[in-house]
């Protein structure tokens, strides 16, 4: 006989293990079905966790190369064992995963290897990779199965030469140049990461700017920054062809306008980087008449049920922002309103952070999105140059910026460059989530000597058109 649960969830990345957890403490009983040996999803097997361990690393190396001088420190000139790197890489993953399986054996949670395919409403088939093959019965089933790399056509990925961002975490060695195709955030990071140990990085964008998407002021100066460590940029290039050959590839590029030469450019590494699409293969979607979008992703209602009652679907695999934060609050919400509590997201307070150095961070509205909306609003901006905490740190590049309802003063967006941007930008999301008002911020007292000065600060001129200490 089947076993039977009151929801069943494909995939334990952070919006299907964040689901069952809540579901579980909630008082379902949940089961998960996962493919890979180990849970967590792409985010913590080879994502979001791996990166920063490597960026952790890396940008430890580079301070003691670059600025432990300015400092008064003086240790030498230090080495890198990429080994010993990697090997710290794969105990912060397996600590990681270990929790999860720690979390779903502590909220009587059981959970199923292989892969799961729908059969049809409430039953789902799970194929184990050397086992006999299991259904299961749920009242409910959430698709949590997350995304993978988006193809870049006629470039075919190998993990040797050319890698996606799953061979990029695993190098064995720092290459002697690196181009990464996309200036997106993944391409970013793990550029930096390579870079800041001694690669040649190239990025190459189609677009005339990178991290597209993001606020306009904040790529500009970020490109700066990351010119400034050693990136070479080449923005407007659509790459045509790539040809491994014995000293690496030879990637051909012509620019993405329509005019002008074609251009060659040699690397011992290639990584694409051009972004991730919706991981729904395997499913049986088409066989119970669930349809995708253009996209891929699968369309839901404002409870995250698909057109087939008893189906819902989280994260990656349904539009927004391709995040694992917002991933779980998604788990959150589909666990409270399968429990009959009200369950819900607020999708325009959602933070984004790229870990480069220095970090990137947004919430909310960019200029640029304000202006195409037609919205009148009013922008303060702070450089950390006039911070002290920044400046003792020798962490002083960057700026915060935020936006403001002109007639309201309600905070509409923040953008930070700058040290530690990814743990500032939450005190303006928080303050966004209770519909706050620049001068809200710029009233509240912010302890001396701290980076969250700098955020007041942009406040302050938001609200009153000054800040104090520029």
């Amino acid at each position: 006989m089947a076993k039977t649960y009151d929801v069943i969830i494909i995939g334990s990345g952070p919006g299907g293990y964040v689901c069952a957890i809540k579901a579980a403490q909630l008082g379902l009983k949940v089961a998960v079905v996962e493919k890979r040996p180990t849970f967590g999803g792409t985010c913590l097997n080879v994502g979001c966790i791996p990166s920063k361990a490597l960026l952790s690393v890396s940008e430890k190396f580079h301070e003691a190369k670059e600025a432990f001088a300015t400092f008064g420190i003086s240790c030498g000139k230090p080495k890198i064992d990429v080994a010993a790197m990697q090997a710290f890489k794969r105990s912060v993953v397996e600590a990681n995963v270990k929790g999860i399986a720690f979390l779903f054996r502590k909220n009587g949670i059981d959970s199923y290897q292989g892969v799961g395919r729908i059969l049809e409403p409430g039953r789902v088939l799970v194929s184990p990779e050397n086992d006999a093959q299991i259904t299961l019965e749920g009242e409910a089933i959430v698709i949590a199965t997350g995304s993978t790399v988006a193809p870049l056509p006629g470039i075919d990925i190998d993990e040797e030469a050319i890698l996606s961002s799953t061979g990029a975490l695993d190098l064995d060695r720092v290459p002697k140049s690196l181009a990464v195709i996309g200036a997106g955030v993944i391409g970013l990071e793990l550029g930096s990461v390579w870079r800041r140990l001694g690669a040649e990085v190239t990025v190459i964008e189609y677009l005339d700017r990178i991290l597209p998407g993001m606020d306009g002021e904040v790529g500009k100066v970020l490109q700066r920054e990351l010119k400034k460590q050693g990136f070479a940029f080449r923005l407007g290039r659509k790459v045509t062809a790539a040809k491994v050959m014995k000293s690496g590839v030879s990637l051909t590029m012509v620019p993405s306008a329509g005019e002008g030469a074609e251009e060659t450019l040699k690397a011992e590494k290639v990584l694409v980087a051009i972004g991730r699409r919706p991981f729904t293969e395997g499913l049986g979607l088409e066989d119970i008449g669930l349809e995708t979008d253009a996209q891929g992703r699968i369309p839901v209602d404002e409870n995250f049920e698909t057109a087939i009652s008893g189906i819902y679907a989280i994260g990656d695999v349904i539009a927004g922002p391709m995040l694992a934060h917002k991933a779980e609050e998604e788990g959150v919400a589909v666990a409270e309103i399968l429990a009959g509590l009200p369950g819900e997201v607020n999708h325009d307070v959602i933070p984004a952070v790229v870990y480069t150095a220095p970090e990137v961070a947004a919430v909310g509205q960019s200029e640029e999105a304000l202006k195409e909306a037609g919205v009148t609003y009013k922008k303060g901006n702070f450089s950390f140059m006039a911070n002290g905490r920044a400046r003792a740190m020798g962490q002083a590049a960057g700026f915060v910026k935020i936006l403001a309802d002109a007639e309201t003063d309600r905070v509409l967006g923040a953008h930070i460059v700058g040290p530690m941007a990814g743990e500032l930008i939450h005190e303006i999301a928080v303050l966004m989530e209770f519909g706050g008002s620049a001068e809200d911020l710029a009233r509240t007292c912010h302890a001396h000597p701290t980076l969250s000065e700098a955020v007041r600060e942009a406040a302050m001129a938001a609200a009153y058109g000054a800040p104090i200490h520029s």
